[in-house]
Protein backbone atom coordinates (compact mmCIF):
# COMPACT_ATOMS: atom_id res chain seq x y z
CA UNK A 1 0.00 0.00 0.00
CA UNK A 2 1.33 3.44 -0.98
CA UNK A 3 2.44 5.69 1.87
CA UNK A 4 0.52 9.03 1.97
CA UNK A 5 2.31 11.93 0.28
CA UNK A 6 2.14 15.23 2.18
CA UNK A 7 2.98 18.72 0.86
CA UNK A 8 4.28 21.12 3.55
CA UNK A 9 4.06 24.81 2.60
CA UNK A 10 5.81 27.19 5.01
CA UNK A 11 8.27 30.05 4.51
CA UNK A 12 10.24 29.18 7.67
CA UNK A 13 12.98 26.68 6.84
CA UNK A 14 13.30 25.29 10.36
CA UNK A 15 9.56 24.58 10.55
CA UNK A 16 9.59 22.87 7.16
CA UNK A 17 12.53 20.72 8.20
CA UNK A 18 10.97 19.89 11.56
CA UNK A 19 7.64 18.82 10.05
CA UNK A 20 9.38 16.83 7.36
CA UNK A 21 11.41 14.91 9.96
CA UNK A 22 8.37 14.25 12.13
CA UNK A 23 6.24 12.94 9.26
CA UNK A 24 9.10 10.95 7.72
CA UNK A 25 9.53 9.15 11.05
CA UNK A 26 5.88 8.11 10.74
CA UNK A 27 6.49 6.75 7.21
CA UNK A 28 4.85 9.62 5.32
CA UNK A 29 6.38 10.86 2.07
CA UNK A 30 6.97 14.60 2.34
CA UNK A 31 7.56 17.37 -0.18
CA UNK A 32 8.40 20.84 1.16
CA UNK A 33 7.67 24.23 -0.43
CA UNK A 34 8.98 27.56 0.85
CA UNK A 35 6.29 29.74 -0.75
CA UNK A 36 3.19 29.75 -2.92
CA UNK A 37 5.17 29.57 -6.18
CA UNK A 38 6.96 26.39 -5.08
CA UNK A 39 3.67 24.93 -3.86
CA UNK A 40 2.02 25.55 -7.23
CA UNK A 41 4.95 23.93 -9.00
CA UNK A 42 4.88 20.91 -6.71
CA UNK A 43 1.15 20.35 -7.24
CA UNK A 44 1.60 20.67 -11.00
CA UNK A 45 4.04 17.76 -10.91
CA UNK A 46 2.18 15.29 -8.68
CA UNK A 47 -0.95 14.61 -6.65
CA UNK A 48 -0.79 14.92 -2.86
CA UNK A 49 -2.86 13.19 -0.22
CA UNK A 50 -2.67 16.12 2.22
CA UNK A 51 -1.41 19.72 2.29
CA UNK A 52 -0.15 21.49 5.42
CA UNK A 53 -0.45 25.18 4.53
CA UNK A 54 0.91 28.18 6.44
CA UNK A 55 -1.18 31.38 6.37
CA UNK A 56 1.49 34.08 6.50
CA UNK A 57 3.93 33.85 3.57
CA UNK A 58 5.84 36.60 1.74
CA UNK A 59 4.52 36.14 -1.81
CA UNK A 60 0.95 34.86 -1.53
CA UNK A 61 -0.80 34.18 1.77
CA UNK A 62 -2.24 30.75 2.50
CA UNK A 63 -5.90 31.80 2.34
CA UNK A 64 -5.40 33.34 -1.11
CA UNK A 65 -3.63 30.20 -2.30
CA UNK A 66 -6.39 28.01 -0.87
CA UNK A 67 -9.00 30.15 -2.63
CA UNK A 68 -7.06 29.85 -5.88
CA UNK A 69 -7.10 26.05 -5.69
CA UNK A 70 -10.74 25.95 -4.58
CA UNK A 71 -12.02 28.30 -7.32
CA UNK A 72 -10.18 26.37 -10.02
CA UNK A 73 -11.53 23.02 -8.82
CA UNK A 74 -8.03 21.78 -8.01
CA UNK A 75 -8.62 21.18 -4.31
CA UNK A 76 -8.61 17.39 -4.47
CA UNK A 77 -7.12 16.61 -1.05
CA UNK A 78 -7.57 17.78 2.56
CA UNK A 79 -5.83 21.01 3.59
CA UNK A 80 -4.76 21.76 7.16
CA UNK A 81 -4.07 25.41 7.97
CA UNK A 82 -1.03 26.30 10.12
CA UNK A 83 -0.67 29.66 11.88
CA UNK A 84 0.70 31.20 15.04
CA UNK A 85 -2.41 33.33 15.48
CA UNK A 86 -5.63 32.08 13.96
CA UNK A 87 -8.76 34.20 13.94
CA UNK A 88 -12.43 33.37 13.59
CA UNK A 89 -12.56 35.27 10.29
CA UNK A 90 -9.68 33.20 8.96
CA UNK A 91 -11.44 30.04 10.12
CA UNK A 92 -14.66 30.96 8.34
CA UNK A 93 -12.82 31.77 5.11
CA UNK A 94 -10.73 28.61 5.27
CA UNK A 95 -13.78 26.46 6.06
CA UNK A 96 -15.73 27.82 3.13
CA UNK A 97 -12.77 27.15 0.88
CA UNK A 98 -12.51 23.52 2.02
CA UNK A 99 -9.91 23.48 4.80
CA UNK A 100 -10.19 20.48 7.12
CA UNK A 101 -8.61 21.77 10.34
CA UNK A 102 -6.26 24.26 11.96
CA UNK A 103 -3.07 23.69 13.98
CA UNK A 104 -1.38 26.39 16.02
CA UNK A 105 2.30 27.25 16.14
CA UNK A 106 4.48 26.39 17.92
CA UNK A 107 3.39 22.98 16.70
CA UNK A 108 2.57 20.22 19.14
CA UNK A 109 3.92 16.89 17.88
CA UNK A 110 0.93 14.93 19.20
CA UNK A 111 -1.61 17.45 17.85
CA UNK A 112 0.07 17.56 14.44
CA UNK A 113 0.10 13.78 14.04
CA UNK A 114 -3.51 13.43 15.24
CA UNK A 115 -4.64 16.09 12.78
CA UNK A 116 -2.73 14.55 9.87
CA UNK A 117 -4.23 11.12 10.59
CA UNK A 118 -7.76 12.54 10.93
CA UNK A 119 -7.43 14.55 7.72
CA UNK A 120 -6.24 11.55 5.73
CA UNK A 121 -8.99 9.35 7.15
CA UNK A 122 -11.69 11.88 6.32
CA UNK A 123 -10.49 12.75 2.81
CA UNK A 124 -13.53 13.74 0.77
CA UNK A 125 -15.69 14.44 3.84
CA UNK A 126 -15.06 18.16 4.21
CA UNK A 127 -18.39 18.91 5.90
CA UNK A 128 -16.79 18.39 9.31
CA UNK A 129 -14.44 21.29 8.73
CA UNK A 130 -16.48 23.95 10.51
CA UNK A 131 -16.96 21.76 13.57
CA UNK A 132 -13.23 21.01 13.75
CA UNK A 133 -11.93 24.44 12.90
CA UNK A 134 -14.06 27.05 14.64
CA UNK A 135 -13.86 26.05 18.33
CA UNK A 136 -10.04 26.08 18.33
CA UNK A 137 -10.02 29.56 16.81
CA UNK A 138 -12.65 30.86 19.23
CA UNK A 139 -10.31 30.02 22.13
CA UNK A 140 -9.11 33.21 23.86
CA UNK A 141 -5.37 33.69 23.22
CA UNK A 142 -2.63 33.36 25.81
CA UNK A 143 -0.03 30.73 26.68
CA UNK A 144 0.45 31.56 30.35
CA UNK A 145 -0.37 28.92 32.94
CA UNK A 146 -3.29 31.08 34.07
CA UNK A 147 -4.89 31.20 30.62
CA UNK A 148 -4.20 27.56 29.84
CA UNK A 149 -5.87 26.57 33.11
CA UNK A 150 -8.83 28.82 32.34
CA UNK A 151 -9.32 27.29 28.88
CA UNK A 152 -9.18 23.81 30.38
CA UNK A 153 -11.85 24.80 32.91
CA UNK A 154 -14.07 26.13 30.12
CA UNK A 155 -13.58 22.91 28.16
CA UNK A 156 -14.74 20.94 31.20
CA UNK A 157 -17.76 23.20 31.71
CA UNK A 158 -18.70 22.87 28.02
CA UNK A 159 -19.45 19.17 28.57
CA UNK A 160 -22.14 20.03 31.12
CA UNK A 161 -25.35 22.00 30.75
CA UNK A 162 -25.60 23.87 34.06
CA UNK A 163 -25.90 27.61 34.45
CA UNK A 164 -22.63 29.56 34.59
CA UNK A 165 -21.76 32.76 36.45
CA UNK A 166 -18.74 34.52 34.90
CA UNK A 167 -17.18 37.25 37.04
CA UNK A 168 -14.55 39.72 35.94
CA UNK A 169 -13.78 43.35 35.20
CA UNK A 170 -15.24 44.96 32.05
CA UNK A 171 -13.09 44.30 29.00
CA UNK A 172 -11.57 41.04 30.30
CA UNK A 173 -13.19 38.93 27.59
CA UNK A 174 -16.09 37.35 29.47
CA UNK A 175 -18.08 37.29 26.24
CA UNK A 176 -15.22 35.59 24.40
CA UNK A 177 -15.12 32.81 26.98
CA UNK A 178 -18.91 32.42 26.74
CA UNK A 179 -18.62 32.03 22.94
CA UNK A 180 -15.77 29.54 23.38
CA UNK A 181 -17.83 27.47 25.82
CA UNK A 182 -20.84 27.53 23.50
CA UNK A 183 -18.67 26.50 20.53
CA UNK A 184 -17.40 23.44 22.40
CA UNK A 185 -20.77 22.39 23.79
CA UNK A 186 -23.42 20.05 22.40
CA UNK A 187 -25.41 23.23 21.64
CA UNK A 188 -22.73 24.61 19.26
CA UNK A 189 -24.97 24.38 16.17
CA UNK A 190 -27.83 26.24 17.90
CA UNK A 191 -28.20 30.00 18.57
CA UNK A 192 -25.88 31.97 20.84
CA UNK A 193 -28.00 34.88 22.07
CA UNK A 194 -26.54 37.77 24.06
CA UNK A 195 -28.83 40.04 26.09
CA UNK A 196 -27.43 43.26 27.51
CA UNK A 197 -29.00 43.91 30.90
CA UNK A 198 -28.67 47.64 30.30
CA UNK A 199 -31.16 47.36 27.42
CA UNK A 200 -33.86 45.96 29.72
CA UNK A 201 -36.14 48.62 31.20
CA UNK A 202 -39.02 48.55 33.68
CA UNK A 203 -41.45 48.98 30.78
CA UNK A 204 -40.14 46.22 28.49
CA UNK A 205 -38.52 43.58 30.72
CA UNK A 206 -41.34 41.04 30.45
CA UNK A 207 -41.56 41.19 26.67
CA UNK A 208 -37.77 41.24 26.31
CA UNK A 209 -37.36 38.12 28.46
CA UNK A 210 -40.60 36.19 27.95
CA UNK A 211 -41.88 37.34 24.56
CA UNK A 212 -45.52 37.94 23.76
CA UNK A 213 -48.52 36.71 21.80
CA UNK A 214 -51.00 39.32 20.55
CA UNK A 215 -53.75 38.74 17.95
CA UNK A 216 -51.92 35.71 16.68
CA UNK A 217 -48.68 37.62 16.27
CA UNK A 218 -45.79 36.09 18.22
CA UNK A 219 -42.82 38.15 19.42
CA UNK A 220 -39.99 35.92 20.63
CA UNK A 221 -38.31 36.88 23.89
CA UNK A 222 -34.72 36.13 24.85
CA UNK A 223 -35.50 32.66 26.19
CA UNK A 224 -37.27 31.68 22.97
CA UNK A 225 -34.59 33.18 20.68
CA UNK A 226 -31.94 31.17 22.53
CA UNK A 227 -33.97 27.93 22.41
CA UNK A 228 -31.68 24.96 21.94
CA UNK A 229 -28.60 27.12 22.38
CA UNK A 230 -27.06 29.46 24.93
CA UNK A 231 -28.39 32.69 26.43
CA UNK A 232 -25.72 35.09 27.74
CA UNK A 233 -27.00 37.83 30.06
CA UNK A 234 -24.36 40.55 30.15
CA UNK A 235 -23.90 42.53 33.41
CA UNK A 236 -26.53 40.79 35.50
CA UNK A 237 -26.43 43.45 38.24
CA UNK A 238 -27.82 46.03 35.79
CA UNK A 239 -31.16 44.23 35.67
CA UNK A 240 -33.95 45.93 37.59
CA UNK A 241 -35.47 44.23 40.63
CA UNK A 242 -38.55 43.29 38.59
CA UNK A 243 -36.47 41.77 35.78
CA UNK A 244 -34.40 39.83 38.31
CA UNK A 245 -37.59 38.46 39.84
CA UNK A 246 -38.82 37.22 36.44
CA UNK A 247 -35.45 35.69 35.59
CA UNK A 248 -35.27 33.89 38.92
CA UNK A 249 -38.78 32.50 38.46
CA UNK A 250 -37.94 31.09 35.01
CA UNK A 251 -34.70 29.50 36.20
CA UNK A 252 -36.35 28.01 39.26
CA UNK A 253 -39.35 26.55 37.41
CA UNK A 254 -37.64 25.74 34.12
CA UNK A 255 -40.57 27.28 32.25
CA UNK A 256 -41.73 30.67 31.04
CA UNK A 257 -45.08 32.09 29.98
CA UNK A 258 -45.09 34.61 27.10
CA UNK A 259 -47.33 37.64 27.67
CA UNK A 260 -50.82 36.97 26.34
CA UNK A 261 -50.31 33.20 26.20
CA UNK A 262 -51.82 30.51 28.41
CA UNK A 263 -49.35 27.78 27.40
CA UNK A 264 -46.10 27.68 29.39
CA UNK A 265 -42.96 26.98 27.36
CA UNK A 266 -40.18 24.74 28.66
CA UNK A 267 -36.84 26.52 29.00
CA UNK A 268 -34.43 24.90 26.54
CA UNK A 269 -31.39 27.14 26.73
CA UNK A 270 -28.23 27.14 28.76
CA UNK A 271 -28.02 30.41 30.69
CA UNK A 272 -24.70 32.18 31.28
CA UNK A 273 -24.53 35.46 33.19
CA UNK A 274 -21.65 37.90 33.58
CA UNK A 275 -21.05 40.03 36.67
CA UNK A 276 -18.37 42.44 37.85
CA UNK A 277 -15.83 41.41 40.47
CA UNK A 278 -17.78 43.43 43.05
CA UNK A 279 -20.97 41.41 42.72
CA UNK A 280 -20.90 40.40 46.41
CA UNK A 281 -20.96 44.08 47.35
CA UNK A 282 -23.90 44.59 44.97
CA UNK A 283 -25.72 41.77 46.77
CA UNK A 284 -25.03 43.36 50.17
CA UNK A 285 -26.26 46.70 48.85
CA UNK A 286 -29.54 45.09 47.79
CA UNK A 287 -28.91 45.69 44.08
CA UNK A 288 -28.59 42.02 43.18
CA UNK A 289 -30.66 39.09 44.43
CA UNK A 290 -28.61 36.51 46.28
CA UNK A 291 -30.99 33.70 45.35
CA UNK A 292 -30.67 34.65 41.67
CA UNK A 293 -26.87 34.55 41.88
CA UNK A 294 -27.10 31.18 43.62
CA UNK A 295 -29.41 29.87 40.88
CA UNK A 296 -27.00 31.02 38.18
CA UNK A 297 -23.81 29.76 39.82
CA UNK A 298 -24.08 26.01 39.36
CA UNK A 299 -20.71 26.56 37.67
CA UNK A 300 -18.54 29.61 38.35
CA UNK A 301 -15.72 31.11 36.30
CA UNK A 302 -13.51 34.06 37.23
CA UNK A 303 -12.02 35.85 34.22
CA UNK A 304 -8.79 37.53 35.40
CA UNK A 305 -7.72 41.08 34.53
CA UNK A 306 -4.97 41.35 31.92
CA UNK A 307 -2.47 42.62 34.50
CA UNK A 308 -2.65 39.16 36.14
CA UNK A 309 -1.16 37.49 33.07
CA UNK A 310 0.97 40.28 31.63
CA UNK A 311 3.44 37.74 30.21
CA UNK A 312 0.84 37.07 27.49
CA UNK A 313 0.79 40.69 26.29
CA UNK A 314 3.34 40.17 23.44
CA UNK A 315 1.33 37.22 22.13
CA UNK A 316 -1.94 39.15 22.44
CA UNK A 317 -0.43 42.05 20.50
CA UNK A 318 0.53 39.70 17.65
CA UNK A 319 -2.85 37.98 17.82
CA UNK A 320 -4.80 41.22 17.43
CA UNK A 321 -2.49 42.50 14.69
CA UNK A 322 -3.23 39.34 12.69
CA UNK A 323 -6.95 39.47 13.53
CA UNK A 324 -7.40 43.12 12.54
CA UNK A 325 -5.31 42.76 9.39
CA UNK A 326 -7.46 39.78 8.42
CA UNK A 327 -10.91 41.08 9.43
CA UNK A 328 -10.58 44.83 8.74
CA UNK A 329 -7.94 44.93 6.01
CA UNK A 330 -5.54 47.07 8.06
CA UNK A 331 -1.85 47.34 7.18
CA UNK A 332 0.34 44.76 8.88
CA UNK A 333 2.86 46.18 11.37
CA UNK A 334 5.13 44.64 14.02
CA UNK A 335 5.62 45.81 17.60
CA UNK A 336 9.26 46.47 18.41
CA UNK A 337 10.77 44.63 21.37
CA UNK A 338 10.92 47.89 23.34
CA UNK A 339 7.25 48.58 22.62
CA UNK A 340 6.26 45.06 23.70
CA UNK A 341 8.24 45.34 26.94
CA UNK A 342 6.63 48.69 27.70
CA UNK A 343 3.17 47.28 27.21
CA UNK A 344 3.92 44.24 29.34
CA UNK A 345 4.37 46.67 32.22
CA UNK A 346 1.34 48.81 31.42
CA UNK A 347 -1.55 48.18 33.89
CA UNK A 348 -4.31 47.89 31.23
CA UNK A 349 -7.17 49.38 33.28
CA UNK A 350 -9.64 48.46 30.53
CA UNK A 351 -8.06 45.02 30.01
CA UNK A 352 -8.03 43.12 26.69
CA UNK A 353 -10.56 45.49 25.14
CA UNK A 354 -8.12 48.37 25.65
CA UNK A 355 -5.29 46.34 24.12
CA UNK A 356 -7.34 45.55 21.01
CA UNK A 357 -8.31 49.20 20.57
CA UNK A 358 -4.69 50.28 21.00
CA UNK A 359 -3.56 47.84 18.31
CA UNK A 360 -6.25 49.12 15.94
CA UNK A 361 -5.20 52.76 16.44
CA UNK A 362 -1.53 51.94 15.87
CA UNK A 363 -2.26 49.97 12.70
CA UNK A 364 -4.36 52.85 11.39
CA UNK A 365 -2.00 55.68 12.30
CA UNK A 366 1.46 54.41 11.36
CA UNK A 367 3.33 54.17 8.09
CA UNK A 368 6.53 52.30 9.01
CA UNK A 369 6.62 48.51 9.29
CA UNK A 370 7.64 48.61 12.96
CA UNK A 371 5.70 50.10 15.86
CA UNK A 372 8.25 51.99 17.96
CA UNK A 373 8.25 52.69 21.68
CA UNK A 374 7.62 56.39 21.00
CA UNK A 375 4.36 55.62 19.19
CA UNK A 376 3.17 53.50 22.09
CA UNK A 377 4.03 56.20 24.63
CA UNK A 378 2.08 58.72 22.58
CA UNK A 379 -0.99 56.49 22.56
CA UNK A 380 -1.27 55.35 26.17
CA UNK A 381 -2.33 57.83 28.79
CA UNK A 382 0.46 59.17 31.01
CA UNK A 383 -1.36 58.37 34.21
CA UNK A 384 -4.61 56.71 35.23
CA UNK A 385 -7.38 58.62 36.99
CA UNK A 386 -6.59 59.52 40.58
CA UNK A 387 -9.41 57.33 41.87
CA UNK A 388 -8.17 54.25 40.00
CA UNK A 389 -6.82 51.44 42.19
CA UNK A 390 -3.05 51.49 42.55
CA UNK A 391 -2.61 48.36 40.42
CA UNK A 392 -4.24 50.17 37.49
CA UNK A 393 -2.00 53.23 37.54
CA UNK A 394 0.70 53.51 34.90
CA UNK A 395 3.65 54.65 37.02
CA UNK A 396 6.19 53.77 34.30
CA UNK A 397 5.00 56.75 32.29
CA UNK A 398 6.26 59.17 34.95
CA UNK A 399 9.68 60.50 36.00
CA UNK A 400 11.01 58.79 39.14
CA UNK A 401 10.10 61.56 41.57
CA UNK A 402 6.52 61.91 40.28
CA UNK A 403 6.09 58.14 40.15
CA UNK A 404 7.25 57.81 43.76
CA UNK A 405 4.87 60.55 44.91
CA UNK A 406 1.99 59.05 42.95
CA UNK A 407 2.70 55.61 44.40
CA UNK A 408 2.95 56.92 47.96
CA UNK A 409 -0.25 58.97 47.60
CA UNK A 410 -2.28 56.09 46.15
CA UNK A 411 -0.76 53.61 48.60
CA UNK A 412 -1.54 55.70 51.67
CA UNK A 413 -5.01 56.69 50.46
CA UNK A 414 -6.03 53.09 49.93
CA UNK A 415 -4.39 51.92 53.17
CA UNK A 416 -6.23 54.71 55.01
CA UNK A 417 -9.53 53.45 53.60
CA UNK A 418 -8.71 49.96 54.85
CA UNK A 419 -8.03 51.44 58.29
CA UNK A 420 -11.37 53.23 58.37
CA UNK A 421 -9.69 56.66 58.30
CA UNK A 422 -7.81 56.04 61.58
CA UNK A 423 -4.29 57.47 61.27
CA UNK A 424 -3.06 55.68 64.39
CA UNK A 425 -4.05 52.32 62.91
CA UNK A 426 -2.54 53.39 59.58
CA UNK A 427 0.80 54.16 61.26
CA UNK A 428 0.94 50.63 62.66
CA UNK A 429 -0.14 49.10 59.38
CA UNK A 430 2.52 50.83 57.26
CA UNK A 431 5.26 50.84 59.91
CA UNK A 432 5.72 54.62 60.29
CA UNK A 433 5.96 56.88 63.32
CA UNK A 434 2.71 58.84 63.65
CA UNK A 435 4.21 62.36 63.57
CA UNK A 436 6.22 61.53 60.45
CA UNK A 437 3.13 59.97 58.89
CA UNK A 438 1.08 63.15 59.48
CA UNK A 439 3.78 65.21 57.71
CA UNK A 440 3.87 62.72 54.84
CA UNK A 441 0.07 62.80 54.42
CA UNK A 442 0.05 66.61 54.38
CA UNK A 443 2.92 66.81 51.87
CA UNK A 444 1.11 64.42 49.53
CA UNK A 445 -2.20 66.24 49.88
CA UNK A 446 -4.02 63.27 51.43
CA UNK A 447 -7.08 64.55 53.30
CA UNK A 448 -6.89 62.23 56.29
CA UNK A 449 -9.38 64.36 58.33
CA UNK A 450 -12.29 63.78 55.94
CA UNK A 451 -11.36 60.09 55.71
Amino acid sequence: MRNPHVLVVDDEADIRASIKDILADESYVVTAAANAAEARAARAERKFDLILLDIWMPDTDGITLLREWSDSGELNCPVVIMSGHGTVDTAVKATRLGAFDFVEKPLSLAKLLRTVEAALESAGRQSRAAHNLLPSLLAPAGRSALMQGLRERVQQYARHDGTVLMSGEPGTGRGAFARYMHGLSRRADEPLTTLSAASITDSNYEEQLLGSVHDGEVTAGAFERASGGTLVIDELADLSAAAQRVLFGVLESGRFLPIGSSAPVKLNARVVATVGPDYEARIEAGELRRDLVSQLSELMLRIPPLRDYAEDVPELLKYYVDKLVDSEGLTFRRFSVAAQNRLRNYPWPDNVRELKNLVRRLLLSGKSADIALEEVEAEISAIGPVNEPLVKQDLLALPLREAREQFERAYLQQQLELCGGKVGQLAKRVGMERTHLYRKLRSLGVDFKSA
